[in-house]
């Protein structure tokens, strides 16, 4: 995934500050054996004094000044450990502190990004895409048919499959999903298995309830203070690999409302920046709700996968009622 950069600087600024945390606690152990450990402080200065002595004997043409050098800081070297075991401390007590040993908290190896970084970027979607929770417990690894008999259990193993094939063929064909049906029947479960894959596979994922997306876009329309971090949001919603809006028609809408939201899944769809909604609503409702240019663009341009079966919250529900 493409980080933009205000993504790749909040990653950055994290690096910076565990290099800088990491130099403060060596200077306080440094100080602490200074204070602690009698003859560490001296040995350290005569290593500073003797890379002087032998530079200068270099430079005046002394073959073997390097080696002797080199000598002398090994010798010095292990007697400050010796100090330090004896003191009670590791011998490796100030020796520089890394989160990450193998990229030394840069963030890259040679160039390359090192695993920490690609890790620090799936954290960071995590946390921006508003529903770490949710599909922490809710993923493909819990999915079951369980709930689900005849037609409702044909109509959801499709649209699982439907899903799973999102997924594989997300990075070189663009699709939306529509997931609508009765309460509680598996398309915010499934919102959120597709999510989590496409996080720990690197992709920004970006989650709305309806009602949070309509009431973020109206307050943002009279909020004349803060217009970078609207600019920024409006960014982030249009630009996002995948913007998944939950329960559409829970929401409060007007004209303006729905013309915003109207132009929201047009940036995206020019953009081939894949969404997908789901729904209580019926197609009808969904006709009627909006207006007929936001139901021709869903009905034309999204996979619709209808969702039936029992309320499956209320019957866990009952199941432990029972219990």
């Amino acid at each position: 995934m493409a980080l933009n950069n205000s993504q790749y600087e909040t990653i950055m600024r994290e690096y910076e500050d565990r290099q800088t945390r990491n130099r403060h606690l060596v200077e306080q152990r440094t100080k602490e054996v200074y204070q602690k450990v009698e003859g560490y402080r001296a040995l350290s200065e005569s290593i500073a004094a003797i890379s002087v002595s032998q530079g200068k004997k270099l430079l005046e043409g002394n073959e073997h000044a390097l080696e002797e050098l080199r000598e002398s800081i090994r010798n010095l070297t292990s007697m400050k450990e010796q100090l330090l075991v004896s003191a009670g401390y590791p011998s490796d007590y100030l020796e520089p502190v890394y989160d990450c040993p193998d990229c030394h908290d840069t963030g890259y190896i040679e160039g390359a990004k090192c695993h920490c970084f690609k890790q620090t970027i799936i954290d960071l979607l995590y946390e921006q895409s508003g529903i770490r929770n949710m599909i922490e417990k809710e993923n493909f690894s819990v999915l079951t048919y369980d709930y689900y008999q005849g037609e409702d259990l044909e109509r959801f193993k499709s649209a699982v499959q439907t899903g799973k094939t999102f997924i594989k063929n997300f990075d070189s064909d663009y699709q939306n999903l529509f997931f609508y049906g009765t309460v509680g029947t598996g398309k915010s479960f499934l919102s959120g298995c597709i999510a989590r894959e496409l996080i720990e596979s690197g992709h920004s994922v970006i989650y709305f309830s309806s009602a949070g997306l309509f009431e973020t876009l109206s307050r943002n329309m009279f909020d004349y203070k803060n217009k970078d971090d609207i600019l920024s949001f409006h960014e982030d919603l249009n630009s996002c690999d995948l913007l998944i809006i939950d329960d559409l028609g829970t929401e409060y809408t007007s004209n303006v409302t729905a013309s915003v939201f109207f132009s929201l899944l047009n940036q995206r769809h020019l953009g081939k920046k894949s969404t997908i909604i789901s729904t209580n609503l019926s197609l009808e409702d969904l006709r009627n709700r909006y207006s007929d240019r936001i139901f021709s663009r869903i009905t034309n341009q999204y996979t619709i996968c209808k969702f039936t079966g029992p309320d499956i919250r209320m019957y866990k529900k009952r199941l432990q009622n029972r219990k």
